[in-house]
Order: structure tokens, then C-alpha cells, then sequence
């Protein structure tokens, strides 16, 4: 156990007393309600919230405008897009398109650190796989996938009538639509839980070409420091464009730029996809994520980074680099999970809501329970709850082995092949080669891993085994031999084939591969373990999806789409209005400008010796006397949204892009949970800001002819022609 000093302790329990105990005091928990848009306010274009439109904002969009917001957006395979003009220009953040800048990059150049404008058509550059989709239909298939399930007696046979069903209204789709040789691409939504089906047909666009992406420096200006903070100074922004036959794209639906911005108040519409919420989830399921399944993640995280930070400080390399900004920005995100989780405000709440539903359940059938008919979904908040007591069983396993056997970048490439090996040699021994054929290859074809990461990524497991199973494990102590996990780590590194890929093929070939293997003798100990948690849980798992989409049927028949559903990475349209907020004893405002950018460098990169997160590229610091720092640079809206908005179009009423999501403040991380607008904010690039920068920093006059005045210009300076 790690034992802190006893000063520390002290202090540590005098500031909860002076100051955390306190704050939870202040608020009366039995006067804790839920509030009618806790669930959210995602709504999908399956179901408008045409009331909610008409009563906060006094206007009722009709088809044409729900088709255009639709139409103009996309979804990139990670994030969201849009296209902002009738020539295929598609906005969207600079953390989004960060490695296809990385992927175009050519010899002599850095891409990423001085920026990338396009000054021609001709030297916009194709992203090899790069891809957005646009939703052009949806069709309700609830009926026809219940219809499978209904028929299907146990859990498995369930899952497996509902996967069937989805498939085949899958194909059914495509093939009317033309298929995939027609650019077409069908998805199966689920919403509620599974409590309604919806299939929405995609059409693909394959040929992106990068228009502009802004420094590095720009785009996650204030790195890590300033990840998921307000008020916030970022140009988090690139431009492609699609191409179709060799030319310029042009859509019939795209957003316009709005001349004016908004101001303070102004309601503005986030047209996105936001990746997933748990707002559906029971206060014993969300439970079990803030004692085990968030609390666990956060620890993988926190080891691994430190681990790559060691790596990188040794060697800077950029597409590491880039794989520590995902990781701290996954990282920062489940810490703020985890105090949402821990928040007794949210979880009273969230227990309310439950409350109310079981009360609405039992209204709802009130006659049948009155004359003892079997109600199908009065137990399943006690199902649920029961449950996760059988999930809780297995905790110690699952932070041992969360994130360590499939592939990812949190594991260790010599674990990996161990865990496949340990697989391999058994099923070998047991039904000779051509039953272990399979798992020869996928030992064979394992990537390898830069042995630096490799070494510390093992250590950092053996320090899980450590931490979950206790140091007098058996296994642990049979594993580290008296070692300790970093000594363990380097010495299995130095004597294991595993180790790399070519030593792994080699040991294959010539037959010496043998569960005396260091590597493999290091996890066997545990793969017993293993097998029976990933058996057992999956069971549990199962269970657990059946029971969910039960739960979201019995929400949807009592609510219907009065709440929205989960977010599913499936397009929403989200309301809200610019708003500042109350923090830190000040206030927070609206909108920041270029000035407070400035005042950044000059506060923090200035005063420091070398680079930092604060630095200002050259372009920036000499820019051109007609450039305007007043110009708002960022804002920040009630808007709901959650990962996968990011590179969302924030539009004004009139479908105009006034801004560009890129992200939320810490207030807004436990928006997984519950949706509030206290001081849970949206962080958006505002147009404004995006055009000045565009206009006097980059010199992309081709962009602004054609962002203003929608005209295409193949070069500069017919650009400048137009202009005049």
C-alpha cells in the first residue's frame, strides 16, 4: 500500500474538512430534482424538436430547413464536417485532420509546425483513405428487427436474431440505393438503447484534398494545458474540399458564412455526431463505472502517458507527439467523468430520474400489476442493479487486464504475442497445426512497437498485476521471480523471440518457440485467469445489453420522443444559445479575441526558455498592422454536445456558420452522464476569427472569395482579380 507522509495526510484531511465538505453542505440533496432535459438535448432528424424549436426560440423550421442542416453535413470516420461552400469546401478541426496534414507531408517539409496553404486548386492535396459520408436517407426498421427478436427465447439467441436482422435490413437498403459500387454505404442506428432501430444510408465521397491547415501551434494553442478549458484561444481548423471526377465537388446543400457572427443570447444549432452518452444508463450502472470501469481506464491512461512522455522527451517525434495529445485529451476527459461520477448533486439527479421512471412504469401498467398480470419491464431497474453486483465480482480482473491482450495503443506489443502464443503453443499441442493455423498467423502479423514503449508498457502491466491481484498473488509472485516489473520487463525484452516480429517468424519456423518462452512464462500465470474473466463477463455483458435494450424499449413507450435518445455517432441537431458563465469567483465571457491570444504568449511563452504551448509562430508575431485582434477569436454556447462533435458547424437560425465546435469546458466532461447549462459550456472557433486569420495571417485569398462570395478561383491570383 502506498503510504504518504503523515504531514500530508494531515493536510490533505483538513482541506476536505475546510473546503470539499463544505461545498457538498451547502447543497440540501433532498432538495435535488431532475431536470426535464437531463437526458439532453441530442435530437435526431428521425424525430425534429419542432415544439422545443417554437417554445424557446419562437420559430418552427420546416422540412427544407431540417433537409439543408442535414444535407450540409458530414461525418468524418472520427469527427464531424460540413460543407461551407457550392464548391466542395468541407470545414472542419485542425485535431481532426491533424494526420492526414502528418500523411500529405513530403520530404524537407513540417507540415504540422508551419502550416499548410494550398495557393492553387492544383496543390490541394488528395488524402490517401480519407473519406466523409453524408446521410441522405433514414428509414424506421424497429418493427422489422423486433420482429426477429421477439421470436428468439435466451440472450444469445436474442443478440445473435438482432444482428441477423440488422444485416439484413442492411442489405436490403444498399441494394435499393445502388449499392457500394454507386458510392452508397447503409448503417443501422440504434436509438434508445434499442429501443427504436433506424437504418440511414450514407452517400460516400473517397477523394479529400487538404485546402489549410493552421500551425500546430494555433490549432492546440495552450496543448494540454488549456485541453478542455474556457476561456480559450485556438483556431482548431482545416478545410479539404471533395473532389468527384477529377473536380471540384459542387453540393446542392452547404452552409454559408455568416457576414455578422452572433452575439451574446443569439440561439445557435450544432449540427454534428456525437460519438456516445450514458444518459440512459441506472444510477447501479453508472456505479459501477465510477468504482471500476472509469476509474480503471483513468489509471491505464495516467500510466501509459507518463510512460510515452518518458519516450518522447528522449526523442521527439511527431506522430507520437500526436498520440500523446489523443491520449491526454481521453485522459483529461475520463478524470472529469470520474469527479462527475463522484458528484453527489449529479448522482441525486440521476436517482431521481430513475425514481420517476419506475414511478411512470408502475402508472403506466397500473391495472395490470392491480391484477397480477406479468408486467414485462417492472424489475428491470432491480435486473440491472443486480447485475453489476455480479460485474463487481470480477473488478480486480478487469483493471488487470483492461486494455492488454487486443491491439491498441495502451499495450504492450511483446504481451500481445505472449498472450497469442501462450493461445498458440496449447492448440498446437492439442489439435496440431492446422487447428492452430489461425492463431499462427495473428502471432506472425502482430506489428512491432518502438522497444522503448514496448519495455515500459510491460512494466506498466506487470504493475497492474501488482496493484489489482496484491503482491502476495501467487501468480504475481511467480511472474516477477523476486524481480521488480521494470527489471522483469527489460530482462524478458532481452531474452524473448517475442520481443519483435522478425525474431517471433523466425522462432515459428525453426519450431523453438515453447511455453518456456520468457515472455510467455510471464503471462501464463494469469491466462487461466484471463480466460474465465473475458468468459464470465462477456456472459455478463450479454445479459446486460438485453436488459439495456428492454430498458430503452420501456423509456420509449412511456416517453417516446419527448427526450432524446444516447447519443450513437449518428447525426444530431443540438440547440443552444451564446452564453457566458460564472467561474473562479469572476465570469467568464461569451467570446475572446485575438488580444487575449496575445496575452498568452506574452504571459507564458515569452517568459520561458524554449518552446512551449503558449508559442506564437513567426507569421503570427509579425502580423500585418491591418490585422485586427479585437476580432472574436472563440465563444462559448449551451449547446449539448460530447466527443465526436468535434469539427461540428455552429449555425445561426438561418443556417449560417457563425462558429466551429472544438470542444468543452471541464464544467461540461460529465455531460456523459447529464446534460446542465449551469456552466457546462461549448467551445467553438468563431467565424469571425477563422475569416480575419484567413484573410491576414495566411493570405488565403482563394478561401475568401469563395467562403464570402461562393466563387471558386483555381489560383491566387485570379482570387486578387475577383476581389478588386
Amino acid at each position: 500500500m502506498l503510504r504518504l507522509p503523515f504531514r500530508r495526510v494531515v493536510a490533505t484531511a483538513l482541506f476536505a474538512v475546510l473546503f470539499v465538505l463544505p461545498a457538498f453542505a451547502q447543497t440540501d440533496l433532498s432538495q435535488v430534482r431532475a431536470g426535464k432535459y437531463d437526458n439532453g438535448r441530442m435530437w435526431t432528424f428521425d424525430y425534429p424538436p419542432l415544439a422545443e424549436m417554437q417554445e424557446f426560440y419562437g420559430f418552427t423550421p420546416d422540412e427544407a430547413w431540417f433537409t439543408k442542416a442535414r444535407l450540409g453535413a458530414l461525418r468524418l470516420p472520427n469527427c464531424t464536417a460540413s460543407f461551407v461552400s457550392p464548391y466542395g469546401l468541407v470545414m472542419t478541426n485542425h485535431h481532426c485532420g491533424r494526420n492526414s496534414v502528418t500523411q500529405v507531408t513530403r520530404e524537407g517539409e513540417s507540415l504540422s509546425a508551419d502550416g499548410f496553404m494550398a495557393k492553387s486548386l492544383e496543390e490541394e492535396r488528395k488524402v490517401d483513405g480519407l473519406y466523409v459520408d453524408q446521410l441522405v436517407a433514414i428509414e424506421d426498421v424497429t418493427d422489422e428487427i423486433y420482429a426477429a427478436v421477439d421470436q428468439a427465447e435466451t440472450d444469445a439467441e436474442k443478440a445473435s436474431a438482432r444482428q441477423q436482422a440488422i444485416q439484413t435490413a442492411q442489405q436490403r437498403i444498399l441494394a435499393a440505393a445502388g449499392g457500394t459500387e454507386a458510392g452508397y454505404v447503409v448503417q443501422v442506428i440504434s436509438l434508445y438503447s434499442g429501443g427504436r432501430y433506424s437504418a440511414y444510408t450514407f452517400r460516400r465521397f473517397g477523394d479529400l484534398r487538404l485546402v489549410m491547415a493552421p500551425e500546430l501551434q494555433l490549432g492546440f494553442f495552450g496543448g494540454d494545458a488549456d485541453n478542455f478549458t474556457y476561456p480559450r484561444y485556438a483556431l482548431d481548423m482545416t478545410f479539404f474540399r471533395v473532389y468527384q471526377d477529377g473536380k471540384p465537388y459542387e453540393p446542392e446543400h452547404y452552409f454559408r458564412w455568416s457576414a455578422d457572427g452572433s452575439r451574446e443570447g443569439d440561439p445557435v444549432f450544432v449540427i454534428g455526431n456525437p460519438g456516445s452518452t450514458l444518459r440512459l444508463e441506472t444510477v447501479a450502472q453508472l456505479e459501477w463505472r465510477r468504482d471500476v470501469q472509469e476509474k480503471g481506464l483513468l489509471a491505464v491512461l495516467d500510466s501509459r502517458i507518463a510512460a510515452l512522455k518518458e519516450v518522447y522527451d528522449m526523442e521527439p517525434e511527431e506522430n507520437l507527439l500526436n498520440l500523446i495529445f489523443g491520449l491526454q485529451n481521453s485522459q483529461k476527459l475520463y478524470r472529469g467523468r470520474v469527479k462527475g461520477l463522484n458528484d453527489p448533486v449529479i448522482m441525486t439527479k440521476r436517482a431521481d430520474t430513475e425514481a420517476q421512471f419506475v414511478n411512470d412504469l408502475r402508472e403506466k401498467y397500473r391495472d395490470q400489476i392491480s391484477t397480477d398480470v406479468d408486467v414485462p419491464y417492472l424489475t428491470l431497474v432491480e435486473d440491472l442493479a443486480a447485475l453489476q453486483v455480479e460485474k463487481r465480482k470480477f473488478a480486480a480482473e478487469y483493471g488487470a487486464f483492461l486494455q492488454m491482450a487486443g491491439p491498441g495503443a495502451l499495450s504492450s506489443a511483446t504481451v500481445r504475442r505472449a498472450v497469442i502464443a501462450h493461445g498458440y503453443l496449447k492448440q498446437l499441442a492439442a489439435g496440431g497445426p492446422d487447428a492452430a493455423a489461425n492463431l499462427r498467423r495473428s502471432l506472425e502479423n502482430a506489428p512491432d512497437q518502438d522497444p522503448r514503449i514496448d519495455e515500459r508498457f510491460l512494466a506498466a502491466r506487470l504493475n497492474d498485476f501488482v496493484t489489482y491481484f496484491g503482491a502476495n498473488d501467487p501468480g504475481v509472485l511467480q511472474a516477477l521471480a523476486g524481480r521488480t516489473p521494470a527489471d522483469a520487463a527489460r530482462a524478458v525484452l532481452q531474452a524473448s523471440p517475442l520481443a519483435t516480429q522478425a525474431k517471433t517468424r523466425a522462432a515459428l519456423e525453426a519450431g523453438t518457440l515453447t511455453m518456456d518462452d520468457p515472455a510467455i512464462a510471464l503471462v501464463a500465470p494469469f491466462m487461466d485467469r484471463l480466460q474465465a474473466f473475458q468468459s464470465a463477463f462477456a456472459g455478463l455483458q450479454a445479459q446486460e445489453q438485453e436488459l439495456n435494450a428492454r430498458h430503452g424499449r420501456a423509456r420509449y413507450d412511456i416517453y417516446g420522443t419527448s427526450r432524446p435518445p444516447d447519443a450513437t455517432f449518428s447525426l444530431r441537431i443540438a440547440d443552444g444559445r451564446v452564453a457566458s458563465y460564472d467561474y473562479n469567483g469572476t465570469k467568464a465571457p461569451a467570446y475572446t479575441t485575438f488580444h487575449g491570444l496575445y496575452n498568452s504568449y506574452y504571459s507564458m511563452a515569452a517568459r520561458a526558455e524554449g518552446p512551449g504551448e503558449w508559442d506564437l509562430p513567426q507569421r503570427w508575431l509579425n502580423a500585418p498592422p491591418t490585422f485586427d485582434r479585437s476580432t472574436p477569436m472563440n465563444l462559448a454556447t449551451t449547446n449539448d454536445i460530447i466527443g465526436g462533435n468535434s469539427g461540428s458547424p455552429l449555425l445561426n437560425k438561418d443556417l449560417e456558420v457563425v462558429g466551429l465546435i472544438f470542444d468543452g469546458n471541464i464544467e461540461s466532461l460529465p455531460s456523459a452522464f447529464i446534460f446542465q447549462t449551469e456552466s457546462a459550456r461549448a467551445v467553438a472557433v468563431d467565424s469571425r476569427g477563422m475569416m480575419e486569420a484567413l484573410d491576414e495571417i495566411y493570405d488565403m485569398d482563394r478561401m475568401v472569395l469563395e467562403l464570402k462570395a461562393g466563387k471558386l478561383a483555381a489560383t491566387e491570383a485570379e482570387a486578387d482579380a475577383q476581389m478588386r
